[in-house]
């Protein structure tokens, strides 16, 4: 993990739930409440679908 690399606290855009992600995910990732898409793979830094609101460092 470099240290260009963080952990974000994502909004679903669908129903408010927010939720920890890693901002270069290699695998989609889902919301645990109403399974909208959050995060898209992308060979680097992944595609974010919902709000950021929060960095974790």
């Amino acid at each position: 993990m470099g240290k260009d690399s963080h952990f974000l606290l994502v909004v679903c855009p669908e129903c408010g739930n927010k939720q920890r992600v890693f901002e270069r995910s290699s695998t989609e990732v889902k919301c645990t409440k109403c399974n909208a898409v959050l995060v898209k793979p992308r060979g680097g830094k992944a595609e974010i679908k919902g709000k950021i609101a929060k960095v974790f460092d």
